[in-house]
């Protein structure tokens, strides 16, 4: 439970001036040293407009409620202390520690507002309240909460689906309405209430706990929070302080002003006012192996020039730091396999695999698909192998499910000479593939006696529910030799198996592999 004081370095003219804010800001902290109490020197000093309603008083925050920088100063604040003053690139700033307690999870509840609009006065906020009293006595008679929040709120996004609010924790409303809902009961209406946004009446639905699951969803929320978080910059900042001290930084000799000078020429399309020496290819540093250039810092500050709340530019020394951590941080990017041992492996199992992949392509499966003489050879030397056992010339159709499957089935068998125009007209659903097929690899799931003109029974596929079924043109009840054509696709695969062999049984007698037996059986014990 944090109070806070903010001095910006900005005037209400929007001069920066950081010695009248400093000054400002010193005596602030020795008032609140000499007890003074934090609200009234809150309203004395701070520039945080909220300080007229809440005197400095923020509420309770937690976890990624501030920016990361507050954040540490507020929880290394111990109960009941005043933390240093802290230096932000906005002004300073002062925290109170003022409660601790655990934390509270998440609520969830749909709420009417009733917002005070600009300026209103003590008349209008009366006539407000007046209306939410109004309100809260028709929720009590019965009336609809959504229909009431669509036609009332002003809460314009929650209004659209009947007053319901996302889920939400501490640090992420006002406090004051905070304070109320937390302290609700679930399922419970409150009596309408005032912040500085105007009257709320809330209905609290239900609470959510914090998880205490190291679960696959927790760590997924917390690592986008991250991710989405200020704080990722401290980790970037971290990082790339490792590369430039691994990898060696080391900055050429150069005159920053005439840098600087050089960069407002080219970026303002204006002449230099003193003579530049520098040219694009003068080298500022070095990463690593890698030379870092004038034109790189060129290229960069055309881009990251101006603050990101587009109040200008920003100095050319934070800009300079900012350009040395990205030229790390792509350094880092670029040699990943140096800092990080997964990346490393995964990049040496592709190389070792994609080696693996080309040595298999030479010479096993590349000889086995195209050379033709050595499949004929091959062939006849193992002619028996590739005989037809009792087959047929048959049309087998691969259907998406059981019911297309049974209805093309039945047309098929009133009309099988139309089977390729009726399954043309399910294509959608239905694959078909004509061929000789042995007997056994015919759906058949009633085992009738296949002969011509035969339309079998869908057999489901309980693995995707898919269906199959045939319609036989012709028997071969005879076994028969297979012709070349016909065996191809066997032929291949047994000889890339025999060249697999061959070649492993090579490999074998050239890099002899030894056993230490007294290891293995070692190992095997401790298991």
């Amino acid at each position: 439970h944090i109070a806070h004081i903010f001095v910006s370095f900005t005037d209400k003219s929007g001069k920066e001036d950081s010695a009248t804010a400093r000054k400002k800001i010193n005596e602030a902290y020795q008032r609140l040293k000499s007890k003074v109490s934090f609200a009234e020197v809150a309203r004395q000093y701070s520039d945080d407009p909220s300080v007229a309603s809440n005197g400095g008083d923020m509420g309770y925050i937690t976890v990624f409620t501030l920016p990361y920088e507050l954040e540490n100063i507020v929880y290394a604040t111990p109960l009941g202390k005043l933390s240093p003053i802290h230096t932000s690139k906005a002004g300073y700033h002062i925290f109170k520690n003022l409660g601790e307690r655990k934390a509270v999870g998440k609520v969830r509840a749909e709420q009417i507002l009733l917002a005070f609009p600009p300026d209103a006065d003590a008349t209008t906020k009366k006539g407000i309240k007046k209306l939410a009293d109004s309100l809260y006595n028709r929720l009590q008679k019965g009336d609809d909460f959504s229909s009431l929040a669509k036609t009332y709120s002003n809460d314009f996004i929650s209004a659209s689906v009947g007053g319901s609010l996302p889920d939400f924790g501490v640090g992420q409303f006002d406090p004051a309405f905070e304070s109320v809902v937390f302290a609700m009961k679930d399922s419970i209406l409150s009596k309408p209430f005032p912040t500085s946004y105007g009257y709320h009446i809330v209905k609290r639905l239900g609470h959510i706990p914090v998880s205490q699951k190291e679960d696959i969803k927790t760590q997924q929320d917390l690592k986008d929070k991250v991710e989405q978080s200020d704080r990722i910059n401290t980790t970037k900042a971290i990082l790339a302080q490792k590369v430039l001290k691994e990898a060696g930084f080391k900055e050429a000799g150069f005159n920053a002003s005439e840098l600087w000078l050089l960069t407002d020429s080219v970026l303002d399309y204006k002449p230099a006012h003193n003579k530049v020496t520098m040219t694009s290819k003068t080298p500022l540093f070095t990463i690593g192996t890698r030379k870092v250039l004038v034109s790189d810092w060129i290229a960069y500050t055309q881009t990251n020039r101006y603050k990101a709340d587009g109040s200008g530019l920003k100095p050319y020394p934070q800009l300079w730091n900012e350009f040395v951590q990205a030229s790390a941080l792509d350094y880092y990017k670029d040699h990943l396999e140096t800092y990080n041992e997964d990346f490393r492996n995964q990049i040496a199992e592709f190389k070792e695999g994609n080696l693996f992949f080309e040595i298999m392509q030479r010479e096993v499966w590349g000889p086995a698909q195209t050379d033709t003489a050595a499949l004929m050879y091959y062939y006849q030397q193992h002619k028996n192998k590739y005989q037809w056992s009792q087959s047929a010339d048959a049309v087998l159709f691969y259907a998406n499910d059981m019911a297309t499957a049974q209805a093309l089935s039945s047309e098929i068998k009133k009309a099988p000479a139309d089977w390729k125009t009726l399954a043309a007209q399910k294509s959608d659903k239905v694959a078909s593939d004509s061929n000789r097929f042995e007997l056994s690899q015919i759906p058949n799931p009633t085992n009738v006696l296949l002969k011509a003109g035969t339309v079998t029974t869908p057999l489901l596929n309980k693995a995707d529910n898919t269906a199959s079924f045939a319609y036989v043109i012709k028997t071969y009840p005879q076994p028969a030799q297979r012709s070349i054509a016909e065996a191809k696709a066997l032929v291949i695969n047994d000889y890339q198996a025999a060249l697999e062999e061959k070649w492993v049984n090579e490999l074998r007698a050239k890099y002899p592999v030894h056993i230490n037996e007294r290891a293995l059986a070692a190992l095997l014990a401790k298991k």
